[in-house]
């Protein structure tokens, strides 16, 4: 285990895991990270595979959904790591669940305020900053450079997508935050570009692999900022890249990829969360070297989508 998870770190222990649908043990911990030129917190949640003691593994930087956490796709993570791929969650502090506090009345002012362009820009840059901090750091000596993922839920498919290469116009100027870094992407969720009626000149400069995941009850209900399924498949078809796949589930709520289950049944929300691990970890697979990888996930889970569309 690298000594920057260690003690001395600003790290809090969550827990040293054995895998329970893997082959690998790994550590997860908490880190409070800060980037002074910004002066913005960046806290992260790390979940270490105990594999990069023999070799580089990739690894994935997921970004949540607005007023979630780092701990809020705890299940990715522990699954990632468990098949020996490394994660950093962030936690976006001025997205995060500290929205859910304060007055009640302003609760929708709170939220509306959190998904506007300065936060959507802070988070993107949350993610840049992660990645310089693990790999200018020792953790960056364990990271198979070449399969840097980035990935993210509602909100934090829009920061994935950004970090992918989206570009968006603002009063007259072009606003592009690509990382070069990143190699793939999972979306999962994705809204619209808010106030844009074409999204393929923001996504047509989108030039890696993406896996797009949603569900036929896929529905984001903030007011001013509502939207539904057709709009994840108009993200899909606008993307750009080399090979893209699509995967429609037929059940599930916009919420059933997070840890709270309030509106799908504890068996929809097992059986979702377990496909998207699977198809998580095939479309890696894929794009990694593997060939039919996903064609052997498409067979396994086929009852459970509506659709599941791959283009290249």
């Amino acid at each position: 285990m690298p000594t920057w998870l260690g003690a001395n770190t600003g790290s809090t222990a969550v827990q040293s895991a054995s895998a329970t649908s893997g082959a690998e043990h790994f550590t997860v911990r908490d880190i409070e990270w800060n980037d002074t030129r910004r002066d913005r917190r960046v806290p992260v949640r790390v979940f270490w595979p105990d594999s990069t003691k023999a070799r580089k593994v990739p690894l994935i930087v997921f970004s949540h959904g607005i007023g979630s956490s780092r701990d809020g796709y705890s299940y990715l993570g522990r699954y990632w790591a468990s098949h020996g791929i490394a994660s950093i969650h962030l936690q976006h502090v001025g997205s995060d669940r500290n929205l859910w506090r304060g007055n009640v009345f302003s609760l929708v002012q709170r939220f509306q305020r959190a998904a506007g362009d300065r936060e959507a820009i802070a988070r993107v840059q949350d993610l840049s900053f992660a990645l310089d901090r693990v790999l200018q750091g020792e953790l960056g000596t364990h990271v198979d450079r070449s399969r840097i993922v980035a990935a993210g839920h509602s909100y934090g498919a829009n920061t994935t997508l950004l970090a992918a290469g989206a570009r968006v116009m603002r009063e007259g100027h072009l606003l592009q935050f690509r990382d070069p870094r990143v190699r793939a992407a999972i979306v999962i969720s994705a809204p619209p570009f808010y106030g844009e009626e074409d999204f393929r000149p923001i996504l047509s400069g989108v030039a890696i692999p993406t896996l797009h995941v949603t569900t036929t009850r896929d529905i984001i209900r903030i007011p001013g900022f509502g939207s539904g399924l057709e709009d994840r498949v108009r993200i899909f078809d606008a993307t750009g890249g080399p090979f893209k796949a699509l995967a429609v589930y037929k059940v599930g709520s916009h919420n059933v990829f997070t840890e709270q289950r309030h509106f799908d049944s504890l068996e929809v929300a097992s059986q979702v969360k377990l496909a998207t691990e699977g198809l998580s970890l095939a479309f890696l697979d894929q794009v990694f070297g593997k060939k039919n990888s996903l064609a052997a996930w498409e067979r396994e889970n086929n009852a459970l989508f509506d659709e599941y569309v791959e283009r290249r």
